[in-house]
Order: structure tokens, then sequence, then C-alpha cells
């Protein structure tokens, strides 16, 4: 079964008939937003309802995460995890076309309704497991942006994060990259007092995530070592400040901050945080040190198989 709002198609074959995960009645205030105002009106929008979901999903800020990556109109692009369309008009606005994949069908509309006008769309709404079996396309690029570290929902094999890599790689076209973007559980703010992003507690990714299941994210080290063993690749990471879902400025191993730099240290605007030390100075002596990288409180990764 198929659905089209504006130009943007959903398939529905692989719906469990229910949305098995959901943020409550905001997602109405969502829906109606995403159907009545118009992508520049967003951020007036944004400004009058003060509201964290309506900065999360609406917030420009957001595409900065990959903006800046050299996707072309040649270039075919899978969304795993598209959620309510955060990425996907960014994405439509570079790429040839765009395939989403997401469990929810409310969050699915509501990406539908604010991307109708791209014609490059497609959103296929269902269990990530069911459909990725059944894709037969290649694409260029395939992003992960805030979804590498449920695959232990997704997945549910005894190396979830592992299984996840090399089931996505096979969709990858000769030199097609993997685009990951996921919270460091070393990240700084993390020590300087915000809560972990996921389950809210204090401290619980710096301690292991000893009460936590279902969701983890992973320090630079052990990041790169679940890329390693899930095949052959060339890793390249990036540094997203201050963090990736609100990046102003994302730094490389050729470019990584100065001194001074690292001053706009904004998180956690959905919960209550504690102040522990001054964020920018501890910074300074973290680029002094040259330990930035393992501090970064996200990483963006590009994944590419070796030789290509």
């Amino acid at each position: 079964m198929q659905e089209k709002i504006g130009n943007v198609i959903l398939d529905y074959e692989y719906y469990p008939g229910e949305d098995l995960y959901s943020d409550g009645p905001v997602e109405e205030e969502l829906l109606e937003i995403a159907k009545n105002y118009k992508e520049e009106e967003l951020n007036q929008v944004i400004q009058e309802k003060n509201s964290w979901p309506v900065l999360y999903h609406f917030s420009h800020i957001r595409q900065n995460i990959l903006e800046w990556l050299p996707i072309s109109k040649e270039d075919k692009v899978l969304e795993i995890g598209s959620g309510c369309g955060a990425m996907t008009g960014a994405l439509a606005k570079k790429a040839g076309s765009v395939t989403c994949i997401d469990l929810s069908k409310m969050r699915s509309n509501i990406n539908a309704w604010r991307n109708r006008d791209y014609e490059n769309i497609k959103i296929m709404v269902g269990n990530f497991q069911d459909i990725e079996k059944n894709l037969e396309e290649k694409y260029d690029y395939i992003t992960l942006i805030g979804v590498f570290e449920y695959s232990e929902g997704y997945i549910g094999t005894g190396e979830p994060y592992v299984e996840m890599l090399r089931r996505i790689s096979r969709h990858l076209s000769p030199g097609g990259r993997l685009v990951i973007a996921i919270e460091n559980r070393l990240g700084l703010k993390y020590w300087a007092g915000c809560t972990e992003d996921h389950v809210g507690k204090f401290f619980e990714g710096l301690e292991g995530y000893p009460g936590t299941t279902g969701v983890k994210t992973f320090s630079r080290k052990e990041l790169q070592k679940i890329i390693d063993q899930a095949g052959d690749f060339t890793i390249t990471f990036y540094y997203p400040y201050p963090d990736y879902k609100f990046p102003m400025t994302i730094y490389s191993d050729k470019r990584l901050p100065k001194k001074g730099e690292l001053s706009d240290n904004f998180c956690n605007f959905d919960r209550a945080r504690m102040q522990l030390f001054d964020e920018p100075k501890v910074y300074d002596s973290l680029v002094d040190a040259e330990l930035f990288r393992e501090f970064s409180n996200s990483f963006l990764v590009l994944v590419q198989k070796e030789g290509e």
C-alpha cells in the first residue's frame, strides 16, 4: 500500500499496523506545524513555541551536520531513521534521490508534509530489519544520524553494532559512504554536568551504562574498534561542536580547534544540568594537551570500503 503527500511517496508494505514508539501528543502538534508552515517560517514558529521538541525537529541548524558533504544529483541516498525529516530536505536538495526508512507512521507523515514539494523522496515505513533484507538498490550515501546507538534494538544479535554496519554496508555502491553521527560517551559535557542524552541520567555513559539496555554510545577508540570489526573500511573522524545535534563548527583531524574557540557550550536544552566547572577553560586545557578528540561531545564518521 502506498500514499502520496504532495510529491512524497510513503510505502506501507512493511508497516506493522501501529506505531511502536511515539513522543506522545506533541507529535500531533509537530504534524500541524509541518502542514501549515513553510520551511522559511519555521524559525519564527520555534521562537513562538519555545518548546524543545519543536526546536529539535524543525531547527535548520541540525542540517549543518551534512550540508557540507559532496552529495550530488548523481547520488542516491538511504536515510535510516529519518524521523520527522530534520535531515531529509537537506539531503533531497543535494541528491538525485532519497529513500527514507522509519518505523513510525506519524513521524513519516510529519516528514512528508514538511518536505512535500520535493519530487525525489520516498519514505518506507516499517521495521528496519524487514525492509533492509528486501532492499535491492545500491546507495552512494547511507546516513545514520542519531541512529547507530540504537542498533541493539534494531538488530538484537550478540554483536548488534558490528552486525548493523555489516548489513548496511552491503547496500553501498562502489565508493559509497556510511555517514554516522553519534554522541561520544566520554564527551566533556557529561563530565561538566549534562545528563546522558538518551536516558537522562547523570554520568550513565561515563560509567559504562550500568543501568541501561537497548542504547549505547561509544568513545572514539570503541567506535573505531566496532567499525574495524565490521569490515575493511577507511574511517574518517570529524568533531561537531558543540555537538552533532546543533553543530556550529565541524572540526577534523586536519583542522582541530585552537584555544579560545570552544566557548559556545550550550547543551541539554531539554533537561536541567549541573555546571561543575568552566567548560571553555577545560576545553583550552584539553586543546593544549592534544586531547580534544577524546573529549569531543559528538563524532561524525565517514566510513568507506577499503580500496574504494
